[in-house]
């Protein structure tokens, strides 16, 4: 039986990198590891969903749904839910030759 490595199933089931369906997929996992990263912090420091919606102005519902697909929210409502965690967020965004960083 042949083995396969991780991205040899992701070429063959997501296409090669740079195709518009891996992209999707990249895309899709980033925001999959975002909220479980909000949600393994917020346990950590003890709050629940409630009170994290209550320190960034949003409700319980929306703090689950971010959790389970950070996709669900815009950028403002994640970096109020990461300042709220006492994160550290920085962000580097290249357009075309010109790498800007945003902390």
């Amino acid at each position: 039986m042949k083995q396969y490595t991780m991205p040899e199933m992701e070429d063959r089931y997501f296409g090669k990198k740079g195709t518009q369906k891996r992209e999707q997929y990249e895309y899709e996992l980033r925001m999959d590891l975002l909220g479980q990263m909000i949600k393994t912090t917020r346990q950590e420091k003890k709050l629940t969903q409630g009170q994290l919606g209550e320190l960034i102005g949003v409700n319980k519902s929306q703090i689950s749904k971010i959790e389970n697909n950070a996709n669900s929210a815009t950028i403002d409502t994640i970096l109020k839910v990461f300042k709220a965690l006492k994160a550290e967020i920085n962000f580097n965004v290249k357009l075309e030759d010109q790498i800007i960083k945003l902390a």
